[in-house]
């Protein structure tokens, strides 16, 4: 349910064929056609809307993800909770629920869902679980503790019928962390971090314009020397990759230049601007630019796809059918992270083992 672009499909079938999908509902229209060139949907029950899933229509299922919407529980937003028809989804979700009994859920939502509304929303959710029969565990995993460089923080919820579970999902105990660097200070979408450590969390709305996602910097040649005051410029100073470190030394603060060329051009009186501060105005006939010790760059959809979990040729197929790029961020940053998806199936499939269950094994 909320599909999306399959985080919880892509993570669950990193585990071979333990799970077998047979459904799935998006409304997003450009969601769901990368969705369809992700995977062989062919036969599988669809629906566009949540509030219209039939689920006398529905093949028995054993098990139902959902990243149901999280605007309205974050932190980012206006947190109006179950106020917002979006919030009230997760209802859809205990539709499924009662209707089809699945041994479990897998529900992934953002922290901020823990303290709405005074910890009383998140209460509402766990009882409403709870009602219908099933034990439930919940806690908050980062994604950097999980093979991607990303600081990503969700809550996710598991829950079973079978007792004999109680209490051995989590913790997962898995860590790869790496920490977050910042070479540059600012605002939010004005910091710059160094690639050698975690990502910040992508959003679905930030990764365009560098944003909140962040901008990193690269280091055109190895060992070069970081330097308070700019080096000599030579004529060699853009040939590329050189032994000379001082031709590739940059300065350590970072201006925002008006249109170099154009020395009476000024916004607001000024053409340059000190250390720290915003960007111009951007403007149909000027040009723009911040350097670094290098280059600044902002992430790439591709990238921004790898910090998920997904592969090159999933990012690949959905270039090929033109999704644009505007919508390439936003599907990377309403995503779940596949890896974490993928530990979870892999510590459901354990404790399944250690009990015996054969029904879900074979």
């Amino acid at each position: 349910m909320f599909a999306g672009i399959g985080g919880f499909r892509t993570g669950l079938s990193k585990l071979g064929d333990y799970f077998m999908p047979v459904g799935w509902c998006e409304i997003d229209k450009y969601a769901a056609k990368a969705y369809r060139t992700l995977y062989n949907t062919g036969g599988e029950y669809y629906c566009d809307d949540a509030t219209r899933i039939n689920t006398d229509e529905l093949p028995n299922i054993d098990l139902v993800c959902a990243g149901f919407p999280c605007q309205p529980f974050s932190v980012a937003g206006r947190r109006l909770g179950f106020a917002d028809t979006r919030g009230t989804l997760f209802h859809e979700i205990v539709r499924v629920a009662e209707a089809k009994r699945p041994s479990y859920l897998f529900l992934e939502n953002v922290p901020g869902l823990l303290n709405h509304g005074e910890g009383k929303t998140f209460a509402t959710i766990l009882d409403s679980i709870s009602d219908l029969g099933y034990s439930i565990e919940w806690c908050v995993l980062n994604s950097a503790d999980f093979g991607v460089p990303q600081q990503r923080k969700r809550v996710y919820i598991v829950g079973y019928l079978d007792k004999r579970l109680s209490g051995k999902i989590f913790p997962l105990g898995q860590s790869s962390r790496s920490n977050l660097i910042q070479v540059v200070g600012g605002s939010q979408g004005s910091r710059i971090y160094s690639a050698d450590g975690d990502s910040i969390c992508l959003t679905s709305q930030g990764g365009g314009g560098g944003a909140k996602t962040g901008l990193y910097f690269i280091d055109m040649n190895a060992g070069a020397i970081v330097t308070h005051h700019a080096r000599c410029i030579t004529a060699r100073q853009n040939s590329g990759i050189s032994k000379h470190k001082g031709e590739h030394s940059g300065v350590i603060e970072a201006c925002a230049v008006l249109t170099p060329e154009r020395e009476k051009l000024r916004q607001n009186g000024r053409r340059i601007k000190l250390p720290g501060e915003d960007m111009f105005c951007l403007t149909a006939q000027d040009r723009h630019g911040v350097t670094y010790c290098g280059r600044v760059r902002r992430l790439m959809p591709i990238e921004c796809f790898r910090l998920q979990g997904y592969s090159d040729e999933q990012f690949y197929k959905l270039v090929a059918v033109r999704i644009p790029e505007n919508q390439l961020y936003k599907m990377a940053g309403n995503s779940v992270t596949t890896n974490v998806v993928t530990a979870l199936g892999r510590k459901l499939i354990a404790e399944l083992n250690n009990i015996g269950d054969e029904d879900i094994l074979c």
